[in-house]
């Protein structure tokens, strides 16, 4: 998740950029860079470490032109060093980029034996050099640029400048969010309308797949299949909080929306592209070959540790158990003579977890904190520490932050199962990889808002709703249940598919929706048997599911919510998004308060 901003401007050009920047350096602060066209050659300014490094480099190296582009980044492919720093460029182009590109090696493999020489060790210099493939090919800048973003495969948000073109600026996006902003005789680029905001009040959000060739008095804008498409522009003239919304209804729905970004910063960092494994920080002598480990946590951290239980157990080998903090330490659990324990919170401060840890710690146990705030309590008292990296979640229902742990706990199970000699190399290259498709697919999964948003107003009118999960899947379901009773305030239980004939089924009638999470694997005809259970009595099915699970339930389900296929490692990620799309507009139809439901607090820190 870094931040972007483009301008072509009638002023110079690196102050603004810098302006920009600095309302996005909560986007990542690992390095920043500007460039900007000087007698239409691109010239470059970049430093590691926050942005404050680049204003000084600046001050000794100005930087004139009135067209440019900036970028703050979170360090992904390749360490916080000023040779990985945006933008990235070649004589011809210049590129600053937000994101997961999945194919980058063979592109870059491809490339290099044409002639290009690569300075970096990211997966975003590529885009640079293709662009400059194509443009050395004879084509345009936009026709260069729209045969580059072709070819890449993956999430991410880009912004193009042009050695020669001074009026020239494009953008695309597939996942990763990109506003234009509309001046008087200027336009802006930027990865979200606060990027923009201190130069217009007009902003145009870009759809998912749409490409932006922008002029200073024009924006051209292509969707996904190519064709010229209008986009709505907005007028923010309502204070921050607006801007910050920007097109979207509630910080809740934006922070669903920035999980494409979110996983992939919180992924990357724990992921070497290059030599597809998995880089983990200085565990403060937290030891992976463990024969056990507790994980910890509340509410949706709890939910998260639960999948984790099951990866780390099948894919790791490692007997795990999962407990709620507020109980943990009030049973006097017994360890294992060689055991660590993982406390799972989005906010660091969290009372109960907190407490928890310290249990643990007086017990001898070292500990592992899954947490989104740096130098948080627990943080900060933890023996080792994984960041989520998901940013500021304002929305009280946790989303963006929930995927983020999911993120950073499948990077662990990876890292304990070579530990643990539960997998070789070949099973780690091939995990890395999946887990880098993550980004993407949830983009995909996001594609389903409009039939949500349509079940959603069904379910609206339900008192009570029963989800249903198998294996994996049994913690996404309870998960959607805390969900949909945070914010619509509707009574729900999520239950284990296999349990629902052990009590549960006696709730089943015409009135009662159920929610059965069930991607196509090797649970699936288990789970479809319990589905024709709740069909036998009338229950309404809303099943959530890929192509393959459509096509078996089409007969039996009231609703289909159609997710995109993917590997079992990281369908509880990507089913993630229409639990909690589901929830989001079921209580949008109710008119509830969104993003700060009644009797709830975004951080418990009292017990």
């Amino acid at each position: 998740m870094c931040g972007i901003i483009g301008i072509l401007g009638n002023a110079p050009a690196a102050p603004r950029l810098v302006e920009a920047l600095k309302r996005l350096e909560y986007r990542g602060y690992d390095s920043a860079g500007v460039a900007t066209l000087e007698n239409g050659q691109i010239k470059r300014r970049r430093a590691a470490g926050k942005l404050a490094n680049l204003e000084r480099v600046l001050a000794e190296e100005p930087l004139a032109g009135i067209t440019g582009i900036g970028h703050t980044r979170w360090a992904t492919h390749g360490a916080p060093t000023t040779g990985n720093a945006h933008p990235h460029a070649t004589d011809k182009v210049a590129i600053v980029h937000n994101g997961i590109i999945e194919n980058f090696r063979a592109l870059r493999e491809e490339l290099a034996k044409g002639g290009h020489k690569f300075a970096s060790e990211t997966d975003s210099e590529v885009i640079a050099h293709l662009i400059t493939d194509y443009l050395d090919k004879g084509q345009s800048p936009e026709q260069a640029a729209i045969s580059a973003v072709r070819r890449l495969d993956g999430a991410f948000g880009i912004a193009v400048l042009f050695a020669g073109h001074e009026d020239v600026l494009i953008g695309a996006r597939k996942g990763s969010p990109l506003a234009v902003g509309i001046g008087d005789g200027e336009m802006f680029l930027g990865s979200d309308a606060i990027a923009v905001s201190p130069f217009t009040t007009r902003v145009m959000f870009l759809d998912e797949g749409d490409i932006a060739v922008l002029s200073r008095t024009s924006v051209k804008v292509l969707d996904a299949s190519g064709k010229q498409a209008e986009r709505k522009v907005h007028i923010f003239a309502g204070g921050a909080a607006a801007v910050e919304k920007g097109n979207h209804r509630h910080f809740m729905q934006k922070e669903i929306y920035e999980q494409p970004e979110t996983t992939g910063r919180t992924i990357t960092r724990y992921v070497n592209a290059f030599e597809e494994r998995i880089e983990m920080p200085d565990f403060g002598g937290v030891d992976l070959n463990a024969e056990s480990a507790v994980i910890i946590g509340c509410g949706t951290a709890h939910y998260a540790g639960r999948v984790a239980e099951y990866w780390l157990e099948q894919i790791a080998g490692l007997s795990v158990e999962t407990d709620i903090a507020s109980e943990f330490r009030y049973r006097k659990p017994a360890f294992g003579k060689n055991a660590f324990s993982v406390f799972v919170s989005q906010s660091g401060e969290t009372a109960d977890t907190l407490a928890a840890l310290r249990y643990c710690k007086e017990n001898g146990l070292k500990t592992l904190a899954v947490v989104n705030v740096p130098e948080s309590t627990i943080w900060r008292e933890a023996d080792a520490r994984l960041p989520t990296l998901a940013g500021p979640e304002i929305g009280v229902a946790s989303t963006k932050a929930f995927t983020a742990q999911l993120s950073a706990l499948a990077a662990l199970t990876i890292a304990v199962g070579r530990a643990r000699g539960a997998i070789d190399a070949k099973e780690e290259s091939r995990l890395v990889r999946t887990l880098m498709e993550t980004p993407r697919l949830i983009a995909d999964a996001l594609n389903a808002e409009p039939e949500i948003e349509k079940i959603a107003l069904e379910l609206s009118k339900a008192r009570d709703v029963l989800y249903l999960g198998r294996g994996v899947h049994y913690p996404i379901a309870l998960e959607g249940a805390l969900k949909l009773k945070e914010i619509s305030y509707i009574h729900a239980e999520g239950y284990a598919a296999g349990e629902l004939k052990h009590g549960p089924i006696a709730l089943i009638d015409e009135h009662t929706p159920v929610v059965v999470v069930a991607p196509h694997d090797a649970l699936f005809e288990k789970t479809l048997s319990n589905m024709q259970e709740v069909n036998a009595r009338g229950g309404k099915l809303v099943v959530i599911t890929d192509a393959r699970g459509a096509a078996e339930v089409a007969d039996i389900a009231q609703h289909i919510i159609l997710t995109p296929a993917c590997d079992p490692f990281i369908a509880p990620l990507v089913y993630s998004i229409p639990i909690q799309l589901l929830a989001y507009f079921t209580a949008v139809h109710k008119g509830t308060d969104v993003d700060q439901p009644r009797n709830l607090a975004k951080s418990v820190t009292v017990e």
